[in-house]
């Protein structure tokens, strides 16, 4: 039996994420997952990958506000009001990968406060609801739309590929390395990479394709120290055409929905 043990957010791009016990699947990804992101002055993302630095900084929602604060001293932080008055933010331009799209930039004390933590010069920009990013088309379905995500508004990792992985390292990792949204117990390492259609609880999602995995994973997320591992370990079982691959990307097919942690996850013949 399959089960959803996790249930992550990452309400901006490269940040702490937030464990929860139930959230809402919607078409672009999971409530507030990534639907903030930092950028620098060309309006380009920024990410793990330049400043591993982002690591050590957390976030919580709570009182609609978003909170962001270090993790290491988590009385200094910042809240975001999670809404704007409609018209309030000036509109830009950003680029995420190929990806060109509208998001609207936060006021300068959030940005300063950004700047200062970071040691260099960016802005938190959000993605509205009128904005709309196509997920990569070469694997999901015309019409399905993706947050501030690399390409697909899901990942899902089944437990057992990190134990399996952990049974090859020297020392075990987290699973936060990899910033899944869906964790689930049973079943065999990496079978996810195989699913097609599959559904949780009673909200349907596909899986489109393994996730090629970036230098983030070697990233510690309490430290913002980088090593060899994982990639190093990964690369000796999981390089497939010269891509490390952990996780399957997934999209959502069926109607938006509840997931709650504890919920059976039913592949398409047991359905």
């Amino acid at each position: 039996m399959l089960i959803l043990s996790e249930l992550w957010i990452y309400p901006i791009k490269s940040m702490g994420g937030i464990a929860l016990t139930a959230a809402t699947a919607q078409p672009r990804g999971l409530q507030y997952d990534r639907r903030w992101m930092l950028i620098d002055e060309t309006g380009r993302f920024m990410s793990q990958r330049e400043i591993p630095g982002m690591a050590l900084l957390g976030t919580a929602i709570e009182d609609a506000h978003l909170r962001v604060f270090r993790k290491n001293t988590p009385a200094e932080h910042i809240r975001i009001p999670l809404q704007f008055p409609v018209g309030s933010l000036p509109v830009i331009t950003t680029t995420i990968w190929d990806d060109t799209c509208l998001a609207q930039v936060l006021p300068p004390d959030i940005n300063d406060w950004f700047s200062t933590q970071l040691g260099q010069k960016v802005q938190l920009v959000y993605m509205p609801d009128s904005t709309r990013r196509d997920a990569d088309p070469q694997y999901a379905p015309e019409g399905q739309h993706v947050s501030f995500a690399d390409g697909f508004p899901y990942l899902i990792i089944g437990q057992a590929s990190l134990d399996e992985l952990n049974r090859k390292l020297a020392e075990p990792l987290p699973m936060n390395r990899f910033r899944p949204n869906f964790v689930f117990t049973g079943g065999a390492p990496h079978e996810e990479d195989g699913w097609s259609d599959f559904q949780i609880g009673t909200v349907a999602f596909r899986g489109v394709k393994p996730c090629a995995r970036c230098a983030i994973p070697t990233t510690n997320q309490e430290t913002a120290e980088r090593a060899a591992e994982p990639i190093k370990t990964l690369a000796t079982y999981r390089n497939e055409g010269r891509k490390i691959l952990f996780g399957q990307n997934v999209i959502l097919t069926g109607e938006v929905g509840v997931l709650r942690v504890g919920e059976r996850l039913l592949k398409s013949y047991e359905l």
